[in-house]
């Protein structure tokens, strides 16, 4: 679910200015503009990794699906994300005649198991608030355009996949996500750039198609663990994990906890499994040394206490969906990752939290998580904590209690395979 920030590439004066000289020139004869193959091979210098070229048409598929799926959608428009004026280039730039995508890839080296455990890939590199290297690049792009006399927007509600499609990069997999036709093996961990230009340019022929093989049987749908995926290229986002921790309303809705498994910020599950994707995963790749530095900032315990100024100095720089007003989700997704590990380790640390937390959605998510764990030590906190508690925190904990230690049983389990937690 990432999305690519607008990025204003100079001021309007300096704009202006450009596309005067620009005129002046062409006037004189001192300026041609590019072709489609020099733009191309200026994607590439800006170190993007391919480049296609679509229409200014409306995307009335596009539209055509939000206005039959508003019920699913239309938290982004209470978002402020107006995503149905996003499928007409024309609002976003009068005048517009083409598009031009070029494709981003967000995995090209190694990211750390332990941050791969909870954490999206896309989310590991995403340097918009610190080295920005990517806006750095989409802003030199936009620049050479400009002085060509080529006038550009990076919209962030345009969508960028079907662009991406139409302009005949790749492919689309039955997970809705978008397939490159050469980067990343022909996988989809890519993040494809739309900008919407002023000129004409002659259309790329589309790929439009599902690229999935027969074969997998939409292994994506079978595996999405909070039936997201509800058939092939239908997502409902309200119950994507990747939604539900950074974007969902409220509370995590308790029958959603445990299919969201030890989920923290984002979800790469619907392409872990993709067979499409099995090549790059294959690959022996060097280790991100951003994200390796990360490691130790974003454990679990770290982010189950943190303050905002550790919030604010540490993690937002790198996850910035949420700002520290949502602290108490980062700490509820923690407090749930914890629990859905089943490791009586995290006990002592989600009990410290209890007495530390001051919001009644983060203490319910604890009592929730030491339920789930269960054992002596887990039944013992629930119990010293029920007398003082009051609703909804009361209620999480007499549930606790009564599925987790019924008949007596000390509810003891090991850790989940794969979820140890690691000091």
């Amino acid at each position: 679910m990432r999305e690519v920030s607008l990025i204003s590439a100079t001021t309007r004066d300096e704009a202006q200015r450009s596309i005067r000289t620009f005129y002046e020139a062409i006037k004189k004869g001192g300026y041609q503009m590019p072709s489609k193959q020099e733009i191309i091979e200026k994607a590439y210098e800006c170190g993007f990794e391919d480049a296609g070229f679509t229409t200014a048409e409306p995307f009335a598929s596009q539209r055509a699906l939000l206005d039959q799926r508003r019920e699913e959608y239309g938290w982004a428009i209470r978002s402020g994300l107006d995503l149905p004026a996003g499928t007409d280039p024309q609002t976003i730039l009068p005048g517009a005649k083409s598009i031009i995508v070029v494709i981003e890839a967000y995995f090209r080296e190694a990211f750390p198991p332990a941050l791969e455990r909870h954490f999206g890939r896309c989310y590991l590199d995403d340097d918009r608030m610190t080295g920005n290297r990517l806006g750095k690049r989409i802003k030199a792009f936009r620049a050479y355009l400009r002085d060509n006399g080529i006038d550009s927007k990076v919209p962030f509600h345009l969508p960028h996949r079907l662009a991406a499609a139409r302009a005949g990069l790749g492919t689309f997999g039955n997970n809705c996500l978008f397939y490159s036709r050469k980067v990343a093996a022909g996988g989809s961990w890519v993040t494809p750039i739309a900008l919407v230009v002023d000129r004409s340019f002659a259309p790329d022929e589309p790929t439009l198609d599902v690229g999935c093989p027969d074969w997998c049987k939409n292994a994506c749908i079978a595996a999405c663990p909070t039936g997201a995926l509800k058939g092939p290229r239908h997502i409902d986002p309200r119950r994507c994990i990747s939604y539900l921790t950074y974007f969902g309303r409220g509370a995590t809705p308790t029958d959603l906890r445990e299919p969201m498994g030890l989920c923290v910020y984002g979800c790469d599950r619907c392409q872990n499994v993709c067979p499409r994707n099995s090549p790059w995963l294959a690959r022996e790749l060097p280790m991100n040394r951003k994200a390796a530095g990360m490691v130790e900032d974003f454990r679990l315990e770290k982010l189950l206490h943190m303050d905002k100024a550790f919030f604010t100095e540490k993690i937002w720089p790198h996850m910035f969906y949420m700002s520290d007003a949502d602290l108490w989700r980062w700490k509820s997704n923690a407090a749930r990752a914890m629990g859905n590990t089943r490791d009586e380790a995290y006990v002592p640390e989600l009990a410290r939290a209890f007495g530390e937390s001051v919001d009644e959605r983060v203490a319910a998510m604890i009592a929730w998580a030491l339920g789930r764990i269960g054992g002596d030590s887990a039944r013992r906190a629930l119990e010293a904590f029920l007398p003082g508690s009051r609703s909804p925190v009361r209620e999480e904990i007499e549930a606790a209690l009564a599925t987790s230690f019924r008949c007596g049983s000390s509810g003891r389990r090991g850790p989940a395979s794969g979820g140890s937690h690691r000091r």
